[in-house]
This record gives structure tokens, sequence and C-alpha cells, in this order.
């Protein structure tokens, strides 16, 4: 295995501790230098590039947020001359504002390396041929899945989002080893699958590199006992670089090794902004260290996970991420995630992997809803079990009551992308 692995996975961590100081130091600079925003929120938290002397100073630099880049757009945070520009991803912008990045030829060079590196972690090889039905566009996933795939040597497959019983027909035709798309839409292509009378277990596919959106391991069961392949997690956002920031190895499948050599991690206290140690879990927070165009420096990603040693790679693993700050639901007092729900959906027998959370207003109180699609042929009476079963379940497990409503099959809305798992009626 040795042989396959580049350079920056051959580092020991000393090594790669002296390189991540360097890189930063220089990041740091080049931010400051050249961004005003960082100028100013250096200069208002006391620090120079120059106070960076170890890896442990990073903390005394200022946090960036989605908000700062939204209220720099379209162009604010970048550190470069417009004319080094290649090319420009944007978020949706559904909640406000999009975040706008940028990228020099050397930011494109480097995200085709990472997420080649990805790719070859996932069991990837060249030749191989890959199936990318992430999106294209101004989404970072399919176009940073295509450069990566090709970097690695392999034949893709443009395939992007939507016209699902197309893909299907693909996947049977183009014979590909790999599919890299969201795990919901995945369980979207399952249900085409079986519409079509295909057995998905029939396919020529072998690994499905999954990412963009919190899935559970109860999902990666489900994925892989339907299709008979490998289901492993890639991890990214389009604010540090688009996919390829982390990724799962095939061999371990033990949570995500980062590739430190380009993206510093840190995990904080999401209240506090406290950094904590390696096995605690809290918000992940990254810094760019090889990016030109738009370097980030201590981005608050609202994602929580922990990070632990490498395991396949020398580098750092991240646990699963479980949830999104931002997602999060107090409901009467207690925390709750849509994962955790997921969890429980998926064992619950009748129910499909399809599900909607409702949260309505019931007096001065919220109320929760859930929501899950019955499976084709369940009856009447598997249908009201299945819905005593997840109440119950979330009862004894999370500690809150729910109502739950077992819908007929292809009833909640499909998407070609990341699916919206929450519906806020609170306001209405």
């Amino acid at each position: 295995m040795t042989e396959l692995l580049d350079g920056g996975e051959r580092l020991g961590r000393e090594e790669l501790a002296a390189l991540q100081l360097e890189r930063l130091r220089a990041t740091l600079r080049h931010a400051y230098e050249n961004v005003d925003f960082y100028r100013r929120s250096f200069d208002a938290a006391g620090v120079t590039p120059d106070d960076c002397r170890t890896l442990a100073d990073l903390p005394r630099f200022p946090f960036t947020t989605k908000a700062d880049l939204r209220d720099h757009y379209p162009f604010g945070m970048f550190a470069v001359d417009q004319s080094r520009i290649r090319r420009v991803h944007a978020s949706s912008g559904t909640t406000g504002r999009p975040t706008v990045v940028g990228y020099t030829e050397g930011d494109l060079d480097m995200w085709a390396d990472v997420v080649a590196r990805s790719l070859r972690a996932a069991g990837a090889r060249p030749g191989h041929k890959v199936h990318v039905a992430y999106g294209y566009g101004l989404f970072t996933g399919g176009l940073g899945a295509h450069y990566g795939a090709e970097r690695l040597g392999c034949t893709v497959i443009p395939a992007s989002g939507g016209m699902t019983a197309r893909q299907v027909q693909l996947i049977q035709d183009f014979r590909p080893e790999i599919i890299m798309v969201t795990p919901s839409y995945m369980l979207t292509l399952l249900d085409e699958f079986e519409r079509q009378g295909v057995d998905p277990r029939s396919t020529s596919l072998k690994v499905g590199v999954f990412g963009a959106e919190p899935w559970t391991e109860a999902m990666r069961k489900e994925i892989e006992e339907a299709f008979a392949i490998d289901a492993v997690d890639i991890y990214g956002l389009s604010e540090v670089i688009g996919p390829g920031v982390a990724q799962e190895c095939v061999e371990t499948k033990d949570g995500l090794h980062i590739w430190e050599d380009h993206f510093y991690p840190e995990v904080v206290d999401p209240f506090t902004g406290e950094v904590l140690p390696d096995g605690e879990e809290g918000e992940l927070v990254f810094t760019s260290l090889t990016k030109e165009a738009m370097p980030v420096i201590r981005y608050r990603t609202r994602d929580l996970t922990r990070l632990l040693p490498g395991t396949a790679r020398v580098f750092r693993r991240m646990e699963k991420v479980t949830g999104r700050s931002d997602d999060m639901i107090i409901l009467r007092g207690v925390n709750l995630f849509p994962t955790q729900i997921e969890e429980i959906v998926l064992r619950t027998p009748a129910v499909a992997p399809h599900f909607q959370l409702r949260l309505t207003r019931e007096g001065r109180l919220d109320a929760l809803t859930v929501r899950a699609e019955a499976r084709t042929g369940a009856t009447a009476e598997e249908r009201a079990e299945a819905a005593r079963t997840i109440a119950a379940a979330v009862k004894d497990g999370i500690g809150v009551s729910v109502g739950v409503e077992v819908v007929d099959p292809e009833t909640l809305e499909r998407s070609v992308g990341k699916i919206k798992r929450i519906v806020d009626l609170r306001g209405e």
C-alpha cells in the first residue's frame, strides 16, 4: 500500500508539524497583508503573523465565520488580484447572501490532488470509472470530484444530479466501479433501482464515496447491504476548499483522515470557543495552509465531531460528523439532532430510510413530528406499530416526546443533493 501514497502521506508526525508551522506562518502573513478583513481582525485582537511561533500559538488568532464571508460578498475575502482567479464557486445562499470562494490555478491543482488522494484512500485506482452524481455548477461537489478523479487517472462519468431514472440506466450501461453522491440521493437511486425491477446488488459498483451531509453508521449498513458495496465518507466544505478536506479509508472505515498538510484542524467548545483536547467532541475549526486565492483562518464550520489519532494514515482522524450546531433542535430543554432520529428510523421495520422532522408551536411549547415513509407493501397494522416503535425509541433514547406519522411511500420530497431534514413551521 505504501507505494501508492504520495509524499505528504509519507511524512512522520514531526516532519508534518514542521511543515504545518512553516505553511501556517506563511498563510497568516499572506492573509494579513492582502485581506482587509484579516488585517482589521488581527489588529483588533492584538496579534500579528509574527506572533505565531509554534502551532500552539494559533488560538491567539480570531475566528472567521460564515457571517464574515457573507459580509464581504462577493470578492472581499480574496487575497490575490482578480486576474489570478481561475474559478469561482458559491453556496446556495438560501439563508441569505451566498458565500463566495475563489481559486487560483495553484488552488485548483491542490484541490485536484487532495481529491485524488481521497479517492485513492477510498479504494479507487487509475482506470476505474467514477460516476459523479454530485451537482455541478456553483456547488463545489461535482467539479471537485470530477477533477480529482481525473487527476487520479480515472474515467469520469459526469452525471450530475437529477434525472434519477437515467442515472440508474447509466450505471447499468457504463459499469462504473465508484459512485460519488450524497447519501440521501443514493437512497433515492435505490428506490429507482427497485422501481425498475433491477437488483442493486447486481451492478458493477464496488465503492460509494458519500459526503455533503451528515450520515450515520446505520445508513452505511443500509446502503452497503442494499448495493453490496463499501460505503465511505468524504468531508469538505466550500469555504475551506470543497470536497477533499478529509477522507475515510476503505480498509478501516474508522473515521476520516484529515489532510493535515493542507488543512489544520482544531475542535473548540461551540459556546465558549475554547480549544478542546483531542478526543473531546466540539465544533470543528479549520485553517487553510496552502490556499492562495482565499485563505481562511480558524474558520468555524459548525460541524460537530472530535479529533482522533491516525490509523491507516499518519494524519489525525475526525469522527463522522454527528450533526451541525446550527441543526441542533432544542425541544423542551432536550438537545436533539436529525442523525439521532435517522438511527431510530433505519432500525424500525416497515418504514423506509426517508424521513423529515416538522417543528410546530403548540401554545407556548414547541412540538416535533417525525414523518417517515412506509415501505412498499407495509400494512396498516405494521405502519401503526412502526409509529409506536419510533415514538417509544425517541422517548427512551433521547428523552423527549414526539409525534410520529408514517406516510405513504414517495410522499416526502426527494432531493438531488442535500436533503432538507428539518421543516420549521413555528413562524407560520
